[in-house]
């Protein structure tokens, strides 16, 4: 087993706090993971972490082992990089994440043709509508619908995406037609909400002739998954607050139908977001140039008429 494959696994298991998570993100068995912590304890003479039942803790050793391992697991990195970008063929892994319904339709589609591109690159995708820890989940790059606030990261903007505020026919014809928002909270519609723990989608900002306001909206229903409010919407069940692209082809069927016309939503961002050190590795510069590329090409492609 190599040296560098066990301050890997060291170094996750110490953010993950878990054999097992660390070995699936190293994609090891658990097995093989505590086999490698125990050669590096046995190679320093220590014990690195304190083992209960439920959690591994590091010790002041593995505290004062893990800043060292990360140092040079960095530094491996950037000479790879240094190496791949000389030679014009990067190399290596690379993690990305994205929303569910949006990483399916832009991100995961695009994988294949940029692993067709850079051949020596793997992709390991993750996607959720879940509030993913860029820095604690060891993330290079997370494709984003919305906005940026963790100052530890940076961003690029890849474009605004227009919201609107829709719904089927069917559910107009039984519970009527909302001409403002105020309606929304008066006539109690159902509106379909994406929540899951850490999410702010508690409330719907939009535009109005006061200037911004935020509206309590809420319904029987909510999901983590967005697509899945776009079926409960298809089905007459509420209404949704979503990007336009996402939505364009129902409305273009009429499965759907776009109401508060002249109090949209707030545009949302469409962005890559990535750690500051990462930008020094090309797969980073190369993925994000080619999916921000491919997004807006897309995206475009789907509000046309």
């Amino acid at each position: 087993m190599s040296y560098l494959g066990n301050l890997r696994v060291f170094v996750r298991v110490v953010e993950l706090g878990n054999l097992s998570a660390a070995g699936r993100d190293q994609r090891v068995s658990p097995a093989v993971a505590s086999n490698r912590i125990k050669e590096l304890e046995k190679h320093l003479g220590v014990r690195l972490f304190n083992r209960t039942t439920r959690k591994l803790t590091p010790t002041e050793h593995g505290h004062i082992f893990y800043a060292g391992s990360l140092k040079i697991l960095e530094a491996v990195e950037e000479a790879e990089a240094a190496v791949g970008e000389l030679l014009e063929n990067p190399r290596g892994s690379i993690r990305v994440t994205a929303p569910l319904g949006f990483g399916r339709r832009m991100i995961a589609s695009g994988i294949p043709e940029f692993h067709d591109l850079y051949p020596d690159v793997e992709v390991r995708l993750r996607l959720s509508d879940h509030d993913i820890d860029i820095m604690s989940e060891g993330v290079d790059v997370a494709f984003k619908l919305g906005i940026l606030e963790n100052s530890n990261l940076r961003m690029r903007g890849i474009m605004n995406c227009e919201r609107i505020i829709c719904a089927a026919p069917q559910y107009l014809e039984k519970h009527g037609t909302p001409t403002s928002p105020d309606e929304l909270i008066k006539d109690k519609h159902s509106c379909l909400l994406l929540r899951y723990p850490g999410s702010r989608e508690f409330y719907w900002t939009l535009q109005t002739p006061e200037g911004m306001r935020k509206y309590d909206v809420f319904g029987p229903y909510d999901s983590d998954d967005g697509d899945v409010l776009t079926q409960w919407a298809l089905q007459g069940r509420g209404i949704i607050n979503k990007p336009l692209f996402e939505v364009k082809e129902y409305l273009k069927s009429g499965q759907l139908v776009q109401i508060l016309h002249d109090t949209p939503p707030m545009p949302i961002q469409l962005a890559a977001v990535y750690p500051h050190k990462r930008f020094v590795d090309p797969k980073v510069r190369l993925i994000i140039d080619f999916m921000a590329e491919r997004c807006q090409r897309l995206i475009s492609n789907m509000l046309k008429d």
